[in-house]
């Protein structure tokens, strides 16, 4: 196993040095350090700001090659940054970059984390109950409520529940974020409740697929030649094989609550780091967003070696090697 982990994060390191590469050319090779400092300060910005701004920043330094110092470059000073985590200020407001994911990081996960514990088992249980019915007037009803669901943007489900819950009933704020435990509740209430509408009309889809393609194996007929009943078979047997995809689908998910809802938190104002993204799009703040694709590629690749080990405590015949 450890040669098989050591293997992973060679091509897991070699990945992430490829996104490096890509976020270069993205950011640095196809835009000019004028224009990046005219969007960051104004356009008619004195060229002696604009002088001053490039060089506080770093990118009066040469891309690719400089012959009195080879290290003294964009290219090896990006790379430096990005694998030391040393990521520099914003180019819109020079906050340190650090300090803002330090403090989006906590909302984020006030979020995403119980949409993730919440979201889970409530998907496994209807889709448990939608393939318990299969063939019936259950099974037909709930395909097509999770097909309806998923077809359904977001942002319908964010306005819609905006105005009939926050305007209509008034049960909870349309949008902000407090974090005290006292009311931080009702802060997260309603954008909960709008991403696991959002979210559980595909898994119970998926999860229905499998469990019914579960039924249909040999040891499903065998439990029932024995005697057993359906929800125990449901229960004991077809949830623990059906395990393996439902993993694939959702350990890889785990490593992204770090980096939030980016409409989530972006239309109930909430201060994560989805939100911080959103932001630095619309301001063109190229440091944070190279920072957070980046922070994205590592996430990503964190997710798929965590999905391989989870193979194993879900079934012990998967060996990694």
């Amino acid at each position: 196993m450890s040669a098989w982990l050591l293997r992973r994060l060679a091509w897991g390191a070699v990945t992430v040095l490829g996104v490096l590469g890509f976020l270069f050319v993205l950011f640095f090779a196809t835009a000019q350090p004028e224009d990046v400092a005219r969007r960051a300060i104004g356009e008619k910005a004195p060229p002696e700001a604009i002088a001053q701004w490039i060089a506080n920043h770093g990118y009066d330094r040469p891309r690719l090659w400089n012959p009195e110092d080879p290290l003294d470059t964009m290219l090896f000073e990006h790379y430096r940054r990005m694998l030391t985590f040393d990521f520099g200020r914003s180019d819109a407001d020079d906050v340190p970059i650090s300090q803002r994911l330090r403090g989006g990081a906590g909302p984020s996960l006030a979020l995403t984390v119980p949409l993730f514990l919440l979201g889970l088992p409530l998907a496994l249980a209807v889709a448990l109950l939608v393939a318990f019915f299969r063939e019936t007037y259950i099974d037909r009803v709930g395909v097509v409520l999770a097909v309806v669901a998923m077809s359904i943007s977001i942002l319908i489900y964010i306005l819609g529940g905006q105005y009939l819950i926050g305007v209509l009933l008034r049960w909870f704020p349309i949008s902000g974020f407090a974090a005290d435990p006292s009311v931080i509740a009702r802060f997260l209430a309603l954008p909960l409740l709008v991403g696991l509408l959002n979210g559980i009309g595909s898994d119970v889809r998926l999860y229905r697929t499998i469990f019914v393609e579960e039924t249909s194996r040999d040891y499903v007929r065998t439990a029932f030649a024995k005697g057993a009943g359906d929800g125990r078979v449901m229960a004991r047997h077809v949830l623990p094989n059906a395990m393996i995809p439902i993993l694939t689908h959702e350990v890889v998910r785990i490593p992204f609550l770090f980096t939030g809802a980016l409409l989530l938190e972006s239309f109930f104002g909430i201060p994560g780091l989805g939100s911080i993204t959103v932001d630095a799009i619309h301001a063109n703040d190229f440091a944070t967003l190279r920072v957070m694709v980046y922070l994205g590629a590592l996430l990503f690749v964190a997710g798929q070696i965590l999905t391989d080990l989870a193979y194993t405590l879900a079934d012990p015949r998967v060996r990694l090697g």
